[in-house]
């Protein structure tokens, strides 16, 4: 039927969309989604070119002396620890005989001193005095001052004295008491550092808290402005307190500039205790200098071009990377929203544009489908990937870049290889520090049969049945032993304490000496035998407790260490490393090494060399036991290896400089990118998923956000498209 006259056909009327109440919410947020990522990656990149071209640049000549000047340091804290723990040691046997030869009945003074001389040959002058009038009671060797002595109300304890002849002596008073009757037993001692070969190259010096000089070794330098200020120093610094796990003193080094432009590096270590730590002479504020002349040239690392040339290449890739991510990322999701927000509101007279991307062109198609379906078409199925490089690819490419440049500065560049320089002074302060750790193991094993032989003294005062109590003290007095007995002549145990013996049943008493029992096993055995005096066939033995001994060979800053007998077998090592007992040294060059020093016309100071074969050169060192004792027949010899990486030197503080600009790139663009994928690639992907089973008729599944981000935006305002598409196809059915 035709329209009647007059009347005007009516235009077709475009599909008018509801304003949905959630409309404010599809507005894009400023923050999250592609936005943080990218900027974070750019302003990453560009803090690690900066520092890329800080931290790599030319170090100076001193650099070179930091490696001596630590070396320095753990010599003048090898020489406190050897100095307060000989002092301590003193102190100790001092007032453990004094202790026995207590009782009821006093001893002769004469018979105290000869027993205590058989026994210990460390005192100068040893006295017996009588409180009340200072009467000299015996004495043997040199004159102790004996109003010094008396002085003060609390006379007994350790102290330092200066004698007439400016010589300082370390005096130790004791209390003798037997019944009702006390008297003070006095012993003198040199202080010297003890372990420690000065030489001609190498000055020692021993200081209180005040900084004058007690004791000195090597060339003079005790006038020199340098030593004066070392001194201050380390009176100041031995009032600090240590830090826990490190040397128990303060300890430091500096530099010093001698005549004609000379350079000695001066290391200083306080004699002192740790935290909650017994010792006597810590409390005395004594402390050890040591000064070495620095005669080689220090060479500088030029690493300035190189680092201004990487932190370039960063400063570019940064820049292209974040371009590349704007534009293929950034900029199509935002002109997704922008679409989807137009169709979303009913503006359907653009067609969609096309986007570049993989991810986006297919969004980008979903969304031209939706706006024809609104205009009054059908859903159709749209083809898949219209081509482009997807954002995935992209952002491995971006990260494929980034890693390029990481990679050799992790693993390629500056490297310092075999040929790296290492200052002559380090491998001799690896001998000297070897040579004391030896020293400090001598030592203690001889003192340690001291101990024994004292124990053996009152097992001798003793009744058989009374000796176990003898044993008991004496092993909680020391902690160097696992076990304590007494042996009979036909190697019988009579009396034990502690774990048990593994003295060879049957087999006599070994002679006055250190023995090692065993050559192979999961556990050495030390022990020290002692006659017990007047018997003639039974002897007190010490077990030494293995973890004693590993406790003598770990030093810092020494790096591996080990305690090896006759056979170079290895009887300790540091704790660092651990060790498998009786096992062979590590190396050839070790091996080697070991059979050297201990070899006939050996050094008696020990042997270091340079090892460079392989791909880290190491300094290794070697000391036998030297000296008498009763370790003289042990044949034992302390080997250490410090791989010259552990060193701060020029080539490796370059090195580890620049694997850390490398691992700073490669965790900024990892971080970074990661982030990227998470909430933003991923996202994409199955934002197109979702837009193209919408615009191919999946009406049902209701379209909610994950994250308040672009994409989420995008996600929303598809969800206002589906919505008004199925109220279309509710009032075509009506």
């Amino acid at each position: 039927m035709s329209a009647p006259r007059g009347s005007r056909r009516r235009p077709a009327r475009r599909p008018r969309m509801r304003r949905h109440r959630t409309r404010r919410r599809a507005d894009m947020p400023l923050l999250g989604g592609a936005r943080p990522p990218i900027a974070a990656l750019l302003a990453l990149l560009l803090a690690v070119a900066g520092l890329t071209a800080l931290v790599l640049g030319d170090r100076d000549g001193g650099a070179a002396d930091a490696a001596v000047l630590a070396s320095q340091q753990h010599v003048a804290e090898d020489g406190a620890l050897a100095l307060r723990a000989s002092l301590d040691e003193s102190i100790t046997d001092l007032e453990r005989a004094a202790a026995q030869f207590g009782g009821a009945a006093a001893a002769e003074p004469d018979v105290v001193l000869d027993r205590l001389g058989r026994i210990y040959n460390k005192w100068r002058g040893t006295a017996v005095v009588d409180p009340d009038g200072g009467t000299l009671l015996a004495a043997r060797g040199e004159n102790i001052p004996l109003a010094t002595v008396l002085k003060g109300r609390d006379v007994l304890g350790p102290r330092l004295v200066r004698l007439p002849s400016g010589e300082t002596r370390m005096l130790v008073v004791t209390a003798l008491r037997a019944g009702d009757r006390t008297r003070l037993l006095v012993a003198s001692g040199s202080l010297n550092v003890p372990g420690i070969s000065a030489g001609e190259d190498r000055s020692l010096l021993v200081v209180d808290s005040a900084g004058t000089v007690l004791a000195s070794d090597g060339p003079s330098v005790a006038r020199t402005a340098w030593a004066k200020k070392a001194r201050r120093t380390a009176a100041a610094d031995s009032a600090k307190t240590p830090e826990p796990g490190g040397h128990p003193g303060a300890g430091g080094h500096l530099v010093g500039q001698g005549r004609d432009g000379a350079r000695f590096a001066v290391g200083y270590a306080a004699a002192g205790r740790a935290p909650g730590e017994t010792s006597a002479a810590g409390t005395l504020g004594l402390s050890v200098i040591t000064a070495v002349e620095i005669t080689e040239d220090p060479s500088a690392v030029r690493t300035q071009t190189f680092g201004l040339a990487a932190a370039g290449i960063l400063l570019v890739l940064a820049l292209v990377v974040g371009w590349v991510l704007l534009r293929t990322v950034q900029r199509p999701l935002l002109r997704l929203y922008l679409e989807s927000r137009r169709l979303a509101r009913g503006d359907l007279d653009r067609p969609v544009p096309s986007f570049p991307g993989r991810e986006a062109a297919r969004t980008g198609a979903a969304l031209e489908s939706l706006r024809r379906q609104l205009l009054g078409g059908r859903p159709t199925r749209a083809g898949r990937a219209r081509g482009g490089f997807g954002t995935r690819g992209t952002v491995a490419v971006c990260a494929v870049l980034l890693l390029a440049w990481a990679a050799p500065l992790l693993f390629l560049v500056n490297r310092a290889g075999t040929t790296v320089s290492v200052p002559q002074q380090l491998v001799e302060d690896q001998r000297r520090r070897t040579d004391t750790a030896a020293d400090r193991v001598r030592k203690a094993l001889n003192e340690g049969w001291a101990d024994v032989a004292s124990a053996a003294q009152a097992v001798a005062g003793h009744q058989q049945d009374d000796a176990g109590a003898v044993l008991e003290k004496t092993l909680r007095e020391h902690s160097r032993y696992r076990s304590v007995y007494v042996v009979g002549k036909d190697g019988t145990v009579l009396a034990r304490a502690g774990a048990t013996p593994r003295h060879p049943e049957g087999r006599a008493p070994h002679p006055d000496s250190v023995v090692q029992l065993n050559t192979s096993g999961k556990e050495p055995a030390v022990a020290a035998y002692a006659a017990v005096p007047g018997d003639s066939g039974r002897a007190v033995v010490g077990e030494y407790d293995p973890q004693f001994l590993v406790s003598m060979v770990t030093r810092p800053g020494l790096g591996h260490v080990w305690l090896v007998d006759k056979g170079r077998r290895i009887v300790a090592a540091d704790r660092a490393h651990g060790f498998r007992a009786f096992a062979p040294l590590p190396g050839r060059h070790l091996q080697d090494l070991a059979l050297t020093t201990s070899g006939a016309g050996a050094k008696s100071s020990g042997t270091a060399v340079l090892h460079r074969s392989g791909g880290t050169p190491d300094i290794a060192a070697a000391a036998a036991f030297t000296g008498g004792g009763a370790v003289k027949d042990l044949g034992w010899q302390v080997v250490s290896s410090q791989p010259a990486s552990w060193l701060d030197l020029p080539e490796y503080t370059a090195q580890r400089r620049t694997m850390l600009a490398g691992l700073l790139g490669v965790t900024a663009a990892v971080a970074c990118l990661g982030w990227l994928h998470i909430v933003v690639v991923q996202p994409l992907r199955s934002l197109a998923a979702r837009a193209e089973a919408l615009a191919a008729g999946d009406r049902r599944t209701v379209l909610f956000p994950q994250h308040h981000d672009e994409v989420g935006a995008v996600v929303r305002n598809l969800e206002l498209i589906r919505q008004e598409l199925v109220r279309q196809r509710q009032e075509r059915n009506r």
